[in-house]
């Protein structure tokens, strides 16, 4: 029986146009995902990657960061690309590179903060994948140095400032896309009217590397998705259950934000943190989510472009999922580092090809992941810089969240973690102590092999 990857390709190479205008082009397996996700969420939300950065009032010039904004999305096919379904086969069909780039006006009373997580709440999945938001403290919070600092972007002494967020759907873009628009928007912006334009060649020639990347992950997702890697991950994933319910209304708390969060910062250990001892400490908070006896599915982003690929942007990352099993009080670290291995020889199976394996395998799991690790190294990002001005790249907590819980771990001179939690699931005093169970568990010195 053909994989699902082999299916999606048989499908796609099949399609037929019809001589339309706008050219249709494969999606990978996680952008597959993607689609799986935004149709099990009863609001048919998709996911979001903000990135926000703080400049002095007045810096930002929208007119010229419009151009440079426009220059990317026509240079790049995924930042105008608009999924689609064609005789049951999803799809990108290009269109326009069209890029809202709005001043988000403050209510009143109303904080630069609650404006931007107003209008990411109201995002259209229809449009643009790129949208970019431009806010400041309104005139009454200016003028009254004791307003809020609760956004997490400005503080009482920081007012003069505005926000600018570079929004995108998640289907479009990972980690290493990230890092390049935050520097070619940068550079775009910089060249202003001396950029040259780009030929109808430069724009094709772009649209066959991204579709010949786009295939040659797919090569390697069906290659990956072989009867020993499915039966593999078959056996992994068998006793994997979801603790949280489905996906519902978003709760609030006393301040009206859907979702919760924690964060702290530590030395980083000798030797660094290594990836297995994360997913232990990850490991520790479900403990305390939701309680032991569990196999929690936890999902985590790995792969990178096939290799012979050009660098394009997109979203080439696969989601992996580890079952965290909570009744261990503490997994010997060779023990988690063994199965975070042999996983990794494994890591290309796309998501929804070890899904319906768990399921064929005999485990009621849906899909729908329970908690997410992220680790960034906070080196690769490149700060981004508007009119010479270096923006400072900050968070805007408080937004509805996909899962249960999430972790984010940002490496640098220090290490950086952030949790987050919807607060329909979980209650604010127990997502602080699952924080705090994850940061002891990362704080304890890792027991002696052998």
């Amino acid at each position: 029986m053909l994989s699902i990857t082999h299916q999606y390709l048989d499908r796609f190479r099949r399609l037929d146009d019809g001589g339309e205008a706008s050219p249709l082009l494969p999606v990978t397996g996680a952008q597959r995902r993607f689609v799986l996700v935004r149709a099990m969420d009863p609001t048919g939300r998709p996911d979001l990657v903000p990135m926000f950065f703080s400049f002095p009032r007045g810096t930002v010039d929208l007119r010229r960061l419009a151009a440079a904004a426009r220059r990317l999305a026509a240079l790049h096919p995924v930042l105008r690309g608009r999924p689609a379904v064609l005789r049951a086969t999803p799809v990108l069909r290009l269109g326009p590179p069209e890029v809202p780039v709005e001043r988000v006006a403050c209510a009143p009373g109303e904080s630069a903060a609650d404006a931007l997580r107003r209008v990411l709440r109201a995002w259209a999945p229809q449009g643009p994948p790129l949208r970019l938001f431009l806010t400041e403290e309104g005139a009454a919070a200016a003028d009254d140095r004791s307003g809020s600092a609760e956004s997490g972007a400005f503080e009482s002494t920081d007012q003069a400032r505005e926000v600018l967020a570079v929004v995108l759907d998640h289907a479009a873009c990972d980690g290493s896309s990230l890092a390049r628009i935050v520097e070619e928007l940068g550079a775009a912006y910089a060249a202003g009217g001396t950029a040259e334009g780009l030929s109808p060649a430069d724009v094709a020639a772009e649209v066959d590397a991204y579709r010949e990347a786009v295939l040659l992950q797919l090569d390697e997702e069906a290659r990956a998705a072989s009867p020993a890697a499915l039966e593999y991950w078959g056996d992994r994933l068998r006793a994997v259950r979801e603790c949280a319910p489905p996906p519902g209304p978003q709760a609030s708390a006393p301040d009206g934000l859907p979702s919760g969060s924690a964060d702290l910062s530590l030395p980083v250990p000798a030797g660094g943190a290594s990836f297995p001892q994360l997913l232990d400490a990850c490991r520790a908070a479900a403990a305390v989510l939701y309680g032991r006896g569990h196999v929690v599915p936890l999902g985590y982003p790995w792969g990178g472009r096939p290799p012979g690929a050009a660098p394009v942007l997109g979203c080439f990352l696969n989601t992996v999922v580890f079952p965290t099993a909570t009744g261990q009080a503490a997994a010997a670290p060779e023990e988690t580092a063994g199965a975070w291995w042999d996983d990794l020889d494994r890591a290309a199976t796309p998501f929804d090809e070890v899904v319906h394996a768990a399921r064929a395998a005999g485990s009621g799991w849906t899909g729908r992941l329970d908690g997410l690790l992220t680790v960034d190294d906070a080196r690769r990002r490149p700060p981004l810089r508007l009119g010479g001005v270096t923006g400072r790249e900050t968070h805007i907590d408080g937004r509805p969240v996909r899962g249960p819980f999430a972790v984010s771990v940002t490496q640098g001179p220090e290490i950086h973690l952030r949790m987050v939690w919807d607060r329909a699931v979980h209650s604010d005093d127990t997502a602080e102590a699952a924080f705090a169970a994850l940061t002891d568990a990362l704080r304890a010195p890792a027991p002696m092999a052998g």
